[in-house]
C-alpha cells in the first residue's frame, strides 16, 4: 500500500473521523489489557516529590517543571495495580530517576556526546562494583540500588542491576545514533530503542512481588525470555506514538513513529499508523505465547507475566492524558 493511499484510508478507523494523533492511535491500537490503577497513587507521588528533594535532582527549576509534566508515580499506578506501596513507592523513584537521567543522556549525547561518559561510567560502577557516587544522580541511584537490594532477593536485585546495566550502556549508542548525519534506519532505531527503553530493571521488581522468587526453569525459560522482550518493545513504542511531535520538534532521532516516517517517506499521522500496527503485532504475538506458556507456570510465574502486561498497558493509559505528550493532542491526524 502507498503512503498516498494510506494518508486518504488510514486516518479514520471504521468510518470514525478522528481529530488529533492521539484520537487516531486510539482507534488503531489493539490494546486487550483494561485500564487499572493503583489505590497508593497519591501517596508514591508525594513520595517521589520528597525523595528527589532530599538527593537535590529538583532542585533545578526546569527538572522540576519536568517532573510534574511526567508524573512517574501515575505510570507506576498505572502498569501496577496491585503492588504493595514498598514496592510502588521504589518504582515510582526509579521511573522518576530514570526520566531526569534520560533527559540528561539524550541532551548531552546531542550536543556533546564526549561528556557523556562520566556520567555513564559512574553508573556503571555504582551498579556493578558498589562504587560510591560522586554527583546528585549517582546518590540517587545508590540509594535505589540500596533499596532493590533490601526489598528483593539477591537473584533478583542481581537482575535488577544487570538489566540497569544494560539500559545505561544503550544510551551511548543512541548518542552515537544522535550525532551520525545519516539517520538510522527503522530496524537499527528499534534495536537502539530496545536498549534504551528502560522497562526490563523494573521487571525484578515486579518478580519481587509475587509470594516466591521464580525458579530457575521459569526465569530463563525461552518463552518467558520472549515474553519479556516483547512486552518491553511494545511498552515503550507506546509512549512513542504519542511523544512523536515531541520528539520531531527536539531533533529526536529514536523513536520508532519517526523511524517509520523516515523510511516510507510518509506524513507523521501515516507513520504514527504503520508504527501502531507494528505494535499490535507484537502485542498479538505476547498474548498468543503467554496463553502457550501460562499451564507450565507456578502462580508467581503468572503474577511475573501478568506485571510485564501490566507495563503495555500502563504505559498506554499514562501515555494518553501525561501533560509530557500533550502535543499529540495539538497535531492534526491528516496533513
Amino acid at each position: 500500500m502507498s503512503a498516498t493511499h494510506e494518508e486518504i484510508t488510514l486516518a479514520a478507523q471504521d468510518g470514525i473521523p478522528v481529530v488529533d494523533l492521539r484520537e487516531l492511535i486510539d482507534a488503531n491500537l489493539y490494546m486487550p489489557f483494561p485500564f487499572q490503577r493503583n489505590p497508593h497513587a497519591s501517596e508514591a507521588a508525594a513520595g517521589v516529590d520528597e525523595w528527589l528533594s532530599t538527593w537535590g535532582l529538583t532542585d533545578d527549576p526546569a527538572v522540576a517543571a519536568m517532573i510534574s509534566r511526567t508524573r512517574p508515580a501515575e505510570l507506576a499506578a498505572c502498569n501496577s495495580p496491585t503492588m504493595d506501596p514498598g514496592l510502588l513507592q521504589i518504582m515510582a523513584d526509579q521511573i522518576a530517576y530514570q526520566f531526569i537521567f534520560d533527559d540528561r543522556a539524550e541532551d548531552v549525547g546531542r550536543h556533546t556526546p564526549g561528556r557523556l561518559l562520566p556520567m555513564l561510567c559512574e553508573s556503571i560502577a555504582i551498579l556493578r562494583d558498589g562504587q560510591p557516587p560522586t554527583t546528585p544522580l549517582g546518590a540517587a541511584l545508590a540509594d535505589l540500588h540500596r533499596q532493590v537490594r533490601e526489598r528483593c532477593t539477591p537473584a533478583q536485585a542481581a537482575r535488577w542491576a544487570w538489566n540497569s546495566r544494560e539500559y545505561v550502556h544503550g544510551l551511548l549508542y543512541e548518542a552515537v545514533a544522535q550525532t551520525d548525519a545519516v539517520p538510522v534506519g527503522s530496524g537499527l532505531c528499534r534495536s537502539i530503542r530496545s536498549l534504551i527503553a528502560g522497562v526490563e530493571p523494573f521487571y525484578p521488581l515486579c518478580e519481587a512481588a509475587q509470594p516466591c522468587e521464580l525458579t530457575p526453569k521459569e526465569i530463563h525459560h525461552p518463552v518467558m525470555r520472549r515474553l519479556s522482550r516483547l512486552s518491553a518493545d511494545a511498552a515503550v513504542w507506546i509512549p512513542d506514538l504519542f511523544s512523536a511531535v515531541k520528539e520531531q520538534r527536539a531533533g529526536g532521532v529514536i523513536n520508532l513513529a519517526l523511524a517509520y516516517q523516515r523510511s516510507h517517506r510518509c506524513t507523521l499521522p501515516v507513520a504514527v499508523t504503520l508504527a501502531t500496527w507494528h505494535i499490535n503485532s507484537t502485542i498479538r504475538e505476547f498474548e498468543e505465547l503467554y496463553g502457550e506458556l501460562r499451564p507450565e507456570l507456578t502462580p508467581s510465574g503468572v503474577g511475573y507475566v501478568e506485571g510485564m502486561a501490566g507495563w503495555i498497558r500502563g504505559c498506554y493509559y499514562w501515555s494518553r492524558t501525561v501533560p509530557r505528550y500533550a502535543d499529540a493532542m495539538a497535531a492534526p491526524s491528516v496533513p
